[in-house]
Formats: C-alpha cells, sequence, structure tokens
C-alpha cells in the first residue's frame, strides 16, 4: 500500500504540472467571480474556513493573489520581486500535504502574504530599494531567511513576493532605485507613505492577504495611514529583527501589515520569539503578555477605558531622527529640533477630532491636558542619540545575511569598487554633523559617551511616559499617525517634489513601546485617515484589544477601486 508521503510527493507534482487530479481527489473549478467575491478582502479566518469546506486549493488562492499582482503592478509598483515559481511549488506542497492528511495545519496556512525588501528570503536578492545592493555579480543574495519569515513558512504563509521600499527604508515616501516609485491604492497619484509603502499598497489592493513593515522612525505606522490597513509596532524586543537589513539597529522593529486587527493579531502571534541573533528578544518571554493575541480581542473593551492626546504633537514640536548627542550644546539641538517641527495639518486635526468623538461614543474617555507629554517630554525624547552605531548595525547584518562576497561594509567597498550608501554606513552631511559637532561611527558596547547621549535620556522619557499614563489613570495614547493627508506627487509641492506625509512619532521607537495604527476615518478627498494608540511597554496584547474594539465599533475601512491602465502605465 503506499505511504501517505509518496501520495503527497505524486500530488505535488501533479499540481506543480498543472495537470488534473482524479474527480474523487479534485477541488471543483471556480468561476472567476467566485474567486473575486470570496477573496476580495478575504481574512485569515475566511480563508481557513474555505480551505476546510474544500472550496479551493492553496494553489487557486495562490494564483488569484498572482493574477492580481500581474493586473495592477504596472501601476501601483508594490511588488519589486513576484516569487511566483517559488510560491507555487509552496502550494503544491500545501495541497499535497493537506490531500494526504498529513501534519497540523498552521496558523497561517495557505495564506499569502508579502515580505518588505530589506528583509531577508533565502535564494533572493535583498535589494533594501538600493540598487547598489542589485549590481549584477554582486547582489545581496540572501544565504538563509529572515527569522520572522522562518516563522511565518513554518506557520504555513505563501510568500509570494519582496514588496518595494524607498532606498535603506530612509524616507517618508516610497520611491526606490531599484524599482522606482510606489503609489496609493486610493489614488495612485497620491503617497502610500513611506517605507513600508510597498507593502501597505500590496495589502490595500489585495495583492496579499497580509505582509511585513519596518519601522525606523514611522515606516509602518505611517504608511498604514495612507491606506486604511492596520500596523503593528510591538513593543521592541517582543520580535526578532535578524535578517533585516537596518536602517538604525538602535530603532528599528517590525512587524505585521493587515486589511484587520484579527489577522495582524494572528500574524504577530507567529512572529514573536526569542532569538540569538537578536538581543533585544532576551526579555520576551519572561515580559510579555502570553499569546495568541486573538485572545485580547473583544468588541467591548474600549468601554471605562481612558486614552491621554500627547500635547507635543498637537503643537507639532520636533524630535529629530536619531536623536541629537549629548556633546551637542543645548542651542543648537533645540534648533534643530524647530526646523524639524511639522505642524498638525488642520485637515488631520479636523479628521482626529473625530475620531476621538467616536472612541467617547465606544465607550472610552479621551483626555487632552498641556501636561500630557508635552514640548519637555519631546526635548528629552530628542536627546536618545543613536546615529553614531549606525554602520555597527549594518556590519552585523552582513556579517550574517550578507552573501558569500561580502560579510561587511568594508567588504563592499573592496569587492564591489563603491561604498555602501551613507544612511546604512552613518556618512549622511547633514546628520553627521550638529551645531558644530561632528558624530563619528562606534560601537554601543564600548562607547563612554553612550550613557548620556543613549541611555539616561531614553530611561528619563521612558519614564515620564509611564509616568503619565499612572498620574492620569491612563491606559494608552492616542493621536494621528500623520501630521497631514496624504501628499500628491505628480506636482511640487512647497516649492519641491513631495518627500512624504510626514509624522511626529519618532518616539515611540526611540522609547521601544507599543503602537499600532488602526483606519480612522476618510478626508474628503476620499484619502484614509489613521489613528495611532500606543499603550504599555509589554502590553501588546492589550493594544490589539483596543484596535480591535475601534475597529468593531466604526468599521471604517473599505477597499480601494484600483485602475489598470491610465496615465501612469509604469509608474516607474
Amino acid at each position: 500500500m503506499p505511504q501517505p508521503r509518496l501520495i503527497a510527493s505524486i500530488i505535488a507534482a501533479v499540481l506543480a504540472s498543472g495537470a488534473t487530479l482524479p474527480c474523487a481527489a479534485r477541488t471543483p473549478v471556480p468561476s472567476a467571480a467566485d474567486m473575486d467575491r470570496d477573496l476580495l478582502e478575504v481574512t485569515i479566518p475566511a480563508l481557513e474556513r474555505l480551505y476546510a469546506q474544500r472550496k479551493y486549493t492553496v494553489t487557486q488562492v495562490v494564483k488569484w493573489h498572482l493574477a492580481r499582482i500581474e493586473r495592477v503592478n504596472g501601476i501601483y509598483r508594490a511588488v519589486e520581486t513576484v516569487m511566483r515559481a517559488e510560491a507555487l511549488a509552496a502550494a503544491a506542497r500545501e495541497d499535497a500535504d493537506a490531500a494526504a492528511g498529513s501534519g497540523a495545519r498552521g496558523l497561517l496556512f495557505g495564506v499569502p502574504i508579502v515580505i518588505k525588501a530589506n528583509t531577508s528570503i533565502a535564494g533572493q536578492v535583498t535589494t533594501d530599494g538600493w540598487e547598489g545592493y542589485t549590481i549584477a555579480g554582486h547582489e545581496l543574495v540572501a544565504p538563509r531567511d529572515a527569522t520572522i519569515v522562518a516563522k511565518l513558512r513554518a506557520a504555513g504563509a505563501i510568500v509570494i513576493g519582496h514588496t518595494n521600499m524607498p532606498d535603506f527604508a530612509n524616507s517618508d515616501t516610497n520611491r526606490s532605485s531599484s524599482f522606482g516609485r510606489t503609489g496609493n491604492a486610493y489614488d495612485v497619484r497620491f503617497s502610500p507613505g513611506g517605507s513600508s509603502g510597498g507593502t501597505v499598497t500590496a495589502v490595500t489592493a489585495n495583492m496579499a492577504v497580509l505582509g511585513n513593515g519596518t519601522d525606523t522612525g514611522n515606516s509602518i505606522r505611517m504608511p498604514a495611514a495612507t491606506s486604511a490597513v492596520i500596523g503593528v509596532f510591538p513593543t521592541r524586543g517582543l520580535v526578532s529583527i535578524a535578517g533585516i537589513a537596518p536602517l538604525d539597529w538602535m530603532l528599528d522593529n517590525t512587524g505585521p501589515i493587515a486589511r484587520t486587527v484579527t489577522d495582524a493579531a494572528i500574524a504577530l502571534s507567529v512572529m514573536v520569539g526569542e532569538d540569538p541573533l537578536d538581543p533585544a528578544t532576551a526579555q520576551s518571554a519572561a515580559s510579555a503578555q502570553p499569546g495568541p493575541y486573538t485572545q485580547y480581542l473583544k468588541a467591548d473593551v474600549l468601554r471605562g477605558k481612558r486614552f491621554g492626546v500627547p500635547a507635543f504633537i498637537l503643537q507639532g514640536a520636533g524630535i529629530p531622527f536619531h536623536g541629537t548627542p549629548a556633546s551637542v550644546p543645548e542651542s543648537a539641538a533645540v534648533k534643530q529640533a524647530v526646523e524639524q517641527a511639522i505642524p498638525l495639518d488642520p485637515a488631520t486635526r479636523a479628521v482626529f477630532m473625530k475620531a476621538v468623538d467616536e472612541l467617547r461614543a465606544a465607550g472610552a474617555t479621551v483626555v487632552f491636558d498641556d501636561s500630557i507629554l508635552p514640548e519637555d517630554f519631546a526635548r528629552t525624547a530628542s536627546r536618545i542619540s543613536t546615529y553614531a552605531y549606525v554602520k555597527e548595525g549594518t556590519d552585523r547584518f552582513l556579517s550574517e545575511f550578507g552573501p558569500a562576497q561580502y560579510h561587511s561594509a568594508a567588504d563592499y567597498l573592496r569587492v564591489v569598487g563603491g561604498p555602501i550608501g551613507a544612511p546604512a554606513v552613518g556618512e549622511e552631511p547633514t546628520v553627521a554633523h550638529i551645531g558644530g559637532v561632528t558624530i563619528y561611527q562606534r560601537n554601543i558596547e564600548t562607547d563612554p559617551d553612550a550613557e548620556a547621549s543613549y541611555y539616561a535620556p531614553r530611561r528619563r522619557a521612558l519614564m515620564t511616559y509611564v509616568d503619565t499614563l499612572d498620574r492620569l489613570h491612563l491606559d494608552g495614547y492616542v493621536y494621528p499617525a500623520i501630521q497631514m493627508p496624504p501628499p500628491d506627487e505628480t506636482m511640487a509641492q512647497d516649492g519641491h517634489v513631495s518627500e512624504g506625509p510626514h509624522s511626529a512619532t519618532s518616539w515611540v521607537n526611540m522609547l521601544g513601546i507599543p503602537a499600532i495604527v488602526v483606519v480612522g476615518g476618510f478626508y474628503d478627498s476620499g484619502l484614509p485617515f489613521g489613528l495611532e494608540i500606543s499603550a504599555r511597554p509589554w502590553k501588546d496584547g492589550d493594544l490589539l484589544g483596543f484596535a480591535y474594539a475601534w475597529e468593531q465599533a466604526t468599521h471604517h475601512r473599505r477597499p480601494p477601486v484600483l485602475v489598470d491602465k491610465g496615465l501612469l502605465p509604469n509608474a516607474r
């Protein structure tokens, strides 16, 4: 009698070849209309039910998503590398396992996902948005999966592509030298934000069910806000960043981007865990709320909760990206913060106040007070300085996830004949020189200035954050995820090409506290507004609960109407 594994192998080969199975084992061929109805805006639980009913095979679902990419990606440019053959082979294996009844299904069985292009996928080029990692013969080919990719695959997810991102993730919009510009799914002329704009456009446009983003200063949350999706910034250390090309490893984080809070909670449940390659995860088992995170999702959880609105965000106070080291005089630090201040747009303030009313209608109390994270908090957070350690992060990444040719920035220079881009090695002139002080690259473990420039101000800012929660009996904070609506990128804004929809939320990265962006409503233009909620460190389950209750009370999300032809046949 044939063994189950042999049967599974035969079925996998048949599915991969495109041939049909005998009628008794074959899922009926669905109509295009049925698939569009069932898979547009499909959630993970709904997809699980469709598989359980044997209405669709994994291969059929993956092909539907690949066809959607093929139809609209030329306009929106969300997916840089489509992994069609690999995705179909993985789908065939899962179909074969299901047919043979072998093995338990993971939480993400048969779920098509996308991965941001700075996140390593074994055998694929980690472009990091930068053309220098795609030079023929010198590509940054990943030797193995990033930790989160391995976890997502182990849970059954099917990786269908790498998503576009700006060079080194160093932008608030989504233009890359390796692939071009990504457009907003709600209106391709407008910015989807950066640097996870490729993932948010792919997910909101139903090219994939979910994906990962990375966030160094706002790069999960700000793009999520432009595109009516859920963006999760976990407590730093809950999820490993090993295998992700860093922009600033002291601030970097990764988390799920999804269309619903439930899907985000399921994905986060898979992504979490300690990892010896990321020391920041060492305390996660002892500190984090236990999973799965779906257990915290209750529709009435906002009732009786109290949220404060950070005063400095409404005032538009600036917090310089990477912070300002202690060696920079206070006058120069203040000048830098003023120059980088981002006023809150009146249209954004108006839609935020509508969201506050909706929070109150859901049973929450929202507190406005000038003492809630005032400008002094912003000044303290501004002194959490990390730029001196940027190159250390890049070298750490390349040492473990670089190609055979190079395992450090110095190796890259020697082999390729040119340097790695300035943002990845800490050599940007406008950032490395502040107030007459030059920031030289060093290792944080041996830096005598690390206490004054990083650890001490971080402790003070985190203490203020938590003490304010305690003093006013708050459960978290709420605020606009970005300071303005998504800008039109087809024309100059303020005399220059748009640099994206800026935020005032980089302090979240500096403290490492959890935050989530939910669909907060829509502007009169039809573009989405994102509401951000942050909570106590390691209370990621509670935070997801707040987001779920908001989602169930408002049901703001509506899918975009896409175009597959028009004035921008190739948005590059």
